[in-house]
């Protein structure tokens, strides 16, 4: 199954982590995700 966590974190963050590892950040490309790379994550 996926397991769902929020936290709150920095001002226009928006990060998405699996297992730990980051697979997505809006701090690093200052956008969020397109609906093309949400079904890729």
């Amino acid at each position: 199954g996926v397991k769902l966590t929020g936290l709150t974190g920095e001002d226009n963050s928006f990060e998405v982590s699996v297992n730990g590892e980051l697979i997505y950040s809006k701090l690093e490309t200052g956008e969020f995700p397109d609906n093309e790379e949400v079904s890729e994550m």
